[in-house]
């Protein structure tokens, strides 16, 4: 009788012998019975195994790329969520520039105004005035020529007249009205030229591009911000020979004026120097520069200068949209605008524009 493969070789190494015995038969059998019915249910087993971890190994390969689905999806929430945090500052960004840029254009508006009121009167006052000049220097030699006859009159008018000199100081009156006219002429000429300035500096008809002279508009808005820079720091300038920039000159003349005004209020109680250079960073590309003798910029507040509302003034002294407009202007013509700053030394703000805007048609 054959019995289980794994029974016979445990019954030939130990029991050889009991092999041939007739009275084992049952129990061998029972027993060879009983391998087959494990091996049966070991098999069984490996197989239910086999199974259960392919059903895992499948479900473990479905989860991994749910996981990865839903780590794409968080993913790309996020990216929308920074996208839309983007947009948002983007859009109060704009907005807070346009209320500035409104405001300024009111301001243009009504520099342009007081501009034209003043000039009127200043007009008839200096043409008066140069024609009281001439009236003036009529009457001296009016005198003159009395004076030249003075000894063909009598004793008692001689008298008279010399006591009349002596009283007026007729030299003194010789000498001093023409030096009264002509720095009434000069305060007139002042004011013919503030008053220009200020229309140059508004541009208030001059909202398209076109061709300007930056050197100008750097003038012009020199004298117009001269109250906040003449007690503080001497202005240098450093003009180099540069051809006409397309532009929108009022815009470009707020961001010489923001960078002016900084400067000044940098310098805070120590007297130093402002330097305005003006020159050629390539055939192509002009560059205006603002430096200061002031305090500077610390390392920790440069990457955040232009960002609006970041100022390091005080409460009250700045609004922190200056440089973030200026930014946004030079941006808008195709330039660039750095700053290089030295706490202790001073600070240099650069702007690099390109002389023809692209896609912009010259007049």
């Amino acid at each position: 009788m054959s019995y289980h493969k794994l029974l016979e070789r445990q019954l030939r190494r130990h029991l050889p012998d009991a092999v041939k015995a007739d009275g084992l038969a049952p129990l061998l059998a029972a027993i060879s019975d009983a391998y087959g019915d494990a091996d049966a249910d070991r098999s069984a087993i490996e197989r239910s195994l086999d199974l259960m971890s392919t059903e895992l190994t499948e479900r473990n390969a479905q989860l991994q790329v749910e996981l990865l689905e839903r780590h794409a999806v968080e993913q790309a929430l996020l990216q929308e969520q920074s996208e839309q945090q983007a947009l948002i500052q983007k859009l109060e960004e704009a907005h807070h520039q346009l209320l500035q840029a409104e405001k300024m254009a009111s301001i243009g508006q009504l520099a342009a105004g007081v501009a034209h009121e003043i000039n009127n009167p200043i007009g008839f006052v200096g043409s008066n005035i140069g024609t009281l000049r001439g009236y003036v220097q009529d009457l001296l030699d009016l005198i003159a020529a009395y004076e030249s006859h003075e000894a063909e009159l009598n004793e008692s008018t001689c008298q008279h007249m010399s006591g009349l000199r002596t009283r007026i100081d007729l030299p003194y009156l010789r000498q001093d009205i023409p030096k009264l006219v002509g720095e009434s002429i000069d305060g007139i000429e002042r004011v013919r030229k503030i008053v220009q300035d200020l229309k140059d500096f508004s541009h208030v008809d001059e909202a398209q591009w076109q061709w300007a002279d930056l050197r100008s508009g750097l003038d012009s808005t020199l004298n117009i911000v001269q109250n906040e820079i003449k007690y503080v720091a001497a202005v240098v300038k450093q003009y180099g020979d540069i051809p006409n920039v397309e532009c929108m000159p009022s815009q470009l003349n707020q961001v010489f004026m923001n960078l002016l005004v900084n400067a000044a209020h940098a310098m805070h109680e120590r007297h130093g120097k402002i330097t305005v250079t003006v020159g050629m960073a390539s055939p192509e590309i002009v560059f205006v520069e603002v430096a200061d003798e002031g305090h500077g910029i610390a390392s920790e507040n440069l990457k955040r200068i232009f960002d609006p509302f970041f100022t390091t003034k005080a409460v009250g002294k700045g609004t922190g949209l200056g440089l973030s407009l200026s930014y946004g202007i030079v941006k808008k013509h195709h330039g660039k605008i750095t700053v290089a700053s030295q706490p202790g030394v001073g600070t240099a703000f650069r702007i690099v524009l390109p002389i023809c805007q692209p896609n912009q048609s010259p007049d």
